[in-house]
């Protein structure tokens, strides 16, 4: 072949090449550039969406992981005494918790020997808790911890382990005020006493924070304030806490003395009816309350009702001479110690002839009590009780006060009435009885009764006039004289007016033999009464059961207390109840120590 045909034949076979060769590779690069170019354009337009569009949901993604909304707890208030002495403060301390999922997810890595160790727990127990509640991110693992000790685990930075600031309650009279006081809580909330009464005025209210935590779950900035915390109120209340220490001491040491079963005490402010001081037995720590049962909380002075025996003759007789019935000389026949009233043998501890209404008192005479009683209509008897506050709650915001019992009979039998007039058919709790001898305290005015402290008397209401306070007055100071029942109640320097009480208990329906509750009430100086005081001690049994004995001894042992503590003048400095020479000339020659005695005698 020519070399010219040559030349042409590979000339076509290159124009051939070309035309198959050149499409086929531009489709290639034009469908690979297409795809990477939509790849590129998807992640451009998926950046703008979640940067501009949809902004708001990775910030909150972010914020789920590390922003949370811190709680803070407010301080409780005080609850302070008359005197702005505390009854009841809060200590900051520390609890422990843990979020269950960061533990198990951490198990692997962390051995928490130490941790454990610091809590008082195993490797096995944390584990076990975690499990158990890991759809829960807090859980408490160790309460009310000393900070030190808190900062000694939190020093470890195990991921999932955090601290929060709590408070708890402290009571620095512990059980002396406890029944009064009560207690809060693991979470500070009042279960019993002031604490349950004013627990919305303590608490306070919580305050939030958001806050920004690292991965271990500590604390690296604070975000916002969402509330502020508001800290709880302090709470100031009637009770004096030295008068509640010595009543509590006294009322302790009778108690032990004489193997009672319970007992309680009251003492009222005779001006304006503040609660001075309030006591029961048995007592208990309401800092320490591991073993205790739900019946130590009872505050007798108002849970529990008792039949006041001879402690109501005053208001018996005193409504005899209010309507004119008798006269403090009237004499009474008491029948030798024994009268039978309808079938019934009412009966007297001594065996007693014509004696004056005066002498009733005196003496404690049931006969002469009971035909004074009968010489009215039990009506009459029935609503001077009532008048006095009898089968009524006092309002005193303490929660479990009893009303007691005063039964209103369509037909009363003689010797239902009988007895009414010497303390058995009804039951009163031992406030109520307190607040009834602050009639006779006040001039015969019954003021209401308050834990609160009281600037100003109070308005009450006049149950006796005047005169008959007096001539009962009279006749409740020859009841502590040395022919009296009670010469143990007096007060040495002060004149004091009281009566006792010795009653059956009532058992199934039966009054026994060999149970009593023995009492005592009264008030001093006689000449311008300041304190009221009502002693209360439950089943004696030891070798001796009457009021006098029993219950008197300790109305003589506060009552001296608190005048001298009060600094209440004296009205019976004359050596009328037979104060020993020796001391006589002791006060001439320092008459500061009649006035206030010392710390000493508190």
């Amino acid at each position: 072949m020519p070399p010219a045909s040559i030349k042409a034949v590979e000339r076509k076979q290159k124009n051939d090449v070309v035309e198959v060769i050149v499409p086929v590779s531009t489709w290639r690069y034009k469908a690979v550039g297409l795809v990477f170019g939509l790849f590129f354009a998807g992640l451009v337009g998926r950046a703008i969406y979640l940067q501009v569009v949809d902004r708001d949901y990775l910030q909150s993604q972010g914020n789920a992981r590390y922003l949370r909304v811190k709680t803070e707890l407010p301080t409780r208030g005080m609850i302070r005494d008359r005197n702005g002495e505390p009854l009841a403060i809060s200590t900051p301390v520390d609890s422990i918790w843990m979020n269950p999922s960061k533990i198990l997810e951490q198990q692997s890595e962390y051995s928490y020997k130490k941790l454990t160790g610091l809590l008082g727990i195993t490797r096995a127990q944390l584990l076990e808790r975690a499990e158990k509640r890991k759809t829960r991110e807090f859980v408490y693992l160790q309460r009310h911890m000393a900070p030190h000790e808190a900062n000694a685990i939190l020093a470890l930075n195990v991921p999932g382990i955090n601290s929060v600031r709590e408070y708890k309650r402290y009571y620095p009279a512990a059980q002396v005020t406890g029944h009064v006081v009560g207690f809060t809580d693991i979470d500070n909330k009042g279960q019993e006493g002031l604490e349950l009464v004013f627990d919305e005025q303590l608490r306070g209210r919580n305050g939030r924070t958001q806050v920004l935590r690292d991965r271990v779950g500590h604390v690296v900035e604070h975000v916002e304030q969402l509330s502020r915390v508001h800290h709880g109120d302090d709470v100031t209340v009637s009770i004096d806490s030295r008068i509640q220490y010595l009543a509590h001491r006294h009322l302790e040491a009778a108690v032990t003395k004489h193997k009672a079963k319970t007992a309680s005490l009251v003492a009222l402010n005779a001006k304006t009816g503040e609660v001075l001081a309030m006591v029961s037995m048995p007592d208990f720590n309401p800092n320490d309350r591991s073993n205790l049962r739900s019946s130590q909380f009872k505050n007798r002075s108002i849970t529990d009702s008792f039949e006041p025996g001879s402690t109501v003759k005053p208001f018996s007789i005193g409504l005899a001479l209010e309507e004119g019935v008798v006269t403090p000389s009237t004499m009474i026949d008491a029948e030798q110690g024994r009268y039978q009233i309808g079938g019934w043998d009412v009966t007297d501890t001594k065996r007693l002839g014509e004696i004056s209404v005066a002498e009733v008192i005196q003496k404690s005479s049931n006969i002469g009590a009971a035909k004074i009683a009968l010489k009215m209509e039990p009506l009459e008897l029935h609503e001077a009780y009532q008048a006095l506050g009898f089968g009524q709650k006092n309002q005193l915001t303490l929660k479990g006060e009893q009303r007691g019992v005063l039964a209103k009979r369509k037909k009363w039998r003689p010797i239902e009435h009988a007895t009414l007039s010497y303390g058995y058919g009804l039951s009163v709790n031992a406030l109520q009885l307190a607040r009834a001898y602050l009639a006779l305290a006040n001039d015969g005015v019954l003021l209401p009764v308050s834990l609160h402290p009281v600037s100003e008397p109070p308005e009450g209401k006049r149950v006796f006039s005047s005169e008959t306070v007096e001539q009962i007055s009279s006749m409740l100071e020859m009841a502590v004289s040395s022919n009296g029942t009670a010469p143990k109640a007096r007060v040495d320097q002060y004149r004091v007016g009281g009566k006792t009480g010795t009653a059956h208990k009532l058992k199934d329906g039966r009054y026994q033999d060999d149970a009593y509750m023995s009492s005592f009430a009264g008030f001093a100086p006689l000449s311008d009464p300041q304190i009221v005081l009502v002693v209360m001690i439950d089943d004696p049994r030891g070798v001796d059961y009457y009021g006098g004995l029993v219950a008197a001894p300790v109305f003589s042992e506060v009552m001296s207390g608190a005048l001298r503590y009060l600094q209440v003048p004296p009205d019976n400095i004359d050596n009328q109840y037979n104060l020993e020479p020796e001391k006589l000339k002791l006060m001439i020659r320092r008459p500061e120590v009649a006035k206030l005695g010392g710390p000493d005698d508190l």
